[in-house]
């Protein structure tokens, strides 16, 4: 399995206050990653080039460090290129073989992040940068008076610091009945309710719980799954069914339905974003979604719905979700605060078949015992208290006004450049690059330089090297207009070397 070779920053600085010589001080460094086992035996170092950017020196200063290293038998060049960790074991007898972790973590069945989504989640903590395609609530949108008071509530009663049961809290599981009930006409008793400590976990729990390696998993191409590897690493596969303007096309995926049935005996599972689609941002209309459960009935597969950004609408309600449709028990639907109200708090539901869900409640034990008590009791009381209707009344006007903003920026910056949909909700603006055919990771490695983030249309479809997933939700009208600004001055510059 082919790893990323990516290293976290370095974190030495000089200090002025140490008598000892730059060079030395940086052996210090070296020696101290060695000996605590940070840089274990067999680990490869970054070139010296990469080493010396990384700490902010030239290179003839770090290679004296290293050539001292080296005479002291701590790291040793190897023939075919590279510097590498030595063992440290000098009395061990030699057939005695050392801990490779650097082997050990290739080895591993779980797929790394792709290296441009490694840099994303790297990059977005760094001071001063421009998140264009962060999909988050920026800080200001969150609900930190609210959380205050519940948590100020929570401080004056009895509260649980002991596991829960097994399908999380029951006041918790009430009040999302409730809520479901209430909002999105979705029939879903306490029993049928799963509590999970995020989106990403059900992912990983239906992957490993409900279908066999080699199954295949059907979705939206482009979709959210391509950046993440929950179902690649359970051993599925996937296969992808073009989008249209009203959602998944419908003739597509009973074609590949049935080829996937007839190949594996079984027929898939669809995961399907029918509500504000990341990365499009499109809105599957109520007729397709009707259309879409006839041909599942029909066909025989089953649905994960993922409603992480339903109550996100902005300009009218959307159509009822797939699950208050179904009437055969054959939706799975998964919900999450990450979205439309806290990414911090961790905290998701899964909602399905009661035998479903105790076998997958079963599995969550065995990983985690139980999502975080005090995050299920102040969730209990959002939902319980309305603080949820209300938030939600406060926060679409604010993305409106900033997707409003960030169309008009468009506009202005890529009107001649561009074109993109306009979202009706969730976070997301589908750019696609109209002029001449451009690398668009180099576009993203030299925006990134220039302090701008911008998530490349490859993460969301490998073969995409024409769209660019924007989002209002996080950056303020001002780092919209400066980030855009950059982006369309680095889309001429690349547009410009091409010409010569």
């Amino acid at each position: 399995m082919k790893r990323s070779d990516s290293w976290s920053s370095i974190d030495w600085k000089p200090d002025p206050s140490q008598p000892l010589p730059l060079y030395q001080q940086i052996e210090l460094y070296i020696r101290q990653k060695i000996t605590s086992g940070e840089w274990a035996p067999g680990t490869r170092l970054p070139s010296q080039r990469t080493l010396a950017e990384s700490m902010g020196i030239n290179r003839s200063t770090l290679v004296s460090a290293l050539d001292n290293l080296t005479a002291a038998g701590m790291i040793e060049g190897r023939h075919g290129g590279g510097t590498y960790v030595c063992s440290l074991d000098w009395n061990a007898l030699p057939t005695r073989e050392m801990p490779n972790w650097e082997e050990a973590s290739e080895e591993g069945s779980y797929y790394p992040n792709l290296p441009e989504v490694q840099q994303i989640n790297r990059s977005e903590f760094e001071p001063g940068i421009i998140r264009l395609g962060t999909g988050e609530l920026a800080p200001e949108l969150m609900p930190h008076d609210e959380f205050n008071e519940i948590l100020l509530t929570l401080s004056r009663r009895s509260h649980s610091l002991n596991y829960l049961e097994p399908q999380g809290s029951l006041e918790l599981r009430i009040a999302l009945s409730a809520y479901l009930q209430k909002v999105h006409d979705i029939q879903a008793s306490p029993a049928s309710i799963l509590i999970v400590s995020g989106s990403i976990q059900a992912l990983n729990l239906v992957s490993v719980g409900l279908l066999p390696r080699g199954a295949t998993v059907l979705l939206e191409k482009p979709s959210y799954l391509y950046s993440i590897h929950a179902f690649q690493s359970a051993g599925l596969k996937m296969g992808g069914i073009p989008l249209d303007d009203e959602g998944i096309q419908l003739a597509e995926l009973s074609q590949a339905s049935n080829r996937a049935a007839l190949k594996q005996g079984h027929f898939p599972l669809l995961y399907t974003i029918p509500s504000f689609h990341n990365p499009t941002g499109n809105l599957m209309s109520a007729q397709r979604r009707e259309e879409l459960l006839a041909t599942a009935y029909t066909t025989g597969f089953s649905i994960l719905e993922d409603a992480a950004y339903t109550d996100l609408w902005l300009d009218e309600p959307v159509p009822k979700p797939l699950k208050a449709l179904d009437r055969e028990g054959r939706v799975l639907h998964m919900g999450t605060l990450s979205k439309a109200v806290s990414p911090g708090l961790r905290l998701g539901w899964l909602v399905g078949p009661e035998p479903v869900i105790r076998r997958l409640a079963d599995i969550k034990m065995q990983t985690d015992y139980g999502t975080s008590s005090l995050a299920q009791e102040a969730a209990a009381l959002w939902f319980a208290d309305g603080y949820h209707e209300q938030h939600m009344d406060r926060l679409r006007p604010e993305l409106r006004s900033r997707r409003d903003c960030m169309l008009e920026l468009l506009q202005r910056y890529l009107g001649e450049l561009a074109q993109w949909n306009i979202p009706r909700g969730g976070f997301y603006i589908w750019l696609k690059l109209t002029c001449a055919p451009l690398s668009i990771r180099r576009l993203f490695q030299i925006c990134l330089d220039r302090g701008v983030l911008i998530h490349p249309g490859y993460l969301y479809n490998r073969l995409d090297q024409e769209h660019i997933r924007l989002s209002y939700a996080y950056c303020t009208p001002e780092q919209m207009e400066q980030g855009l600004s950059i982006l369309a001055e680095t889309v001429r510059e690349l547009l410009t070397s091409l010409e010569k």
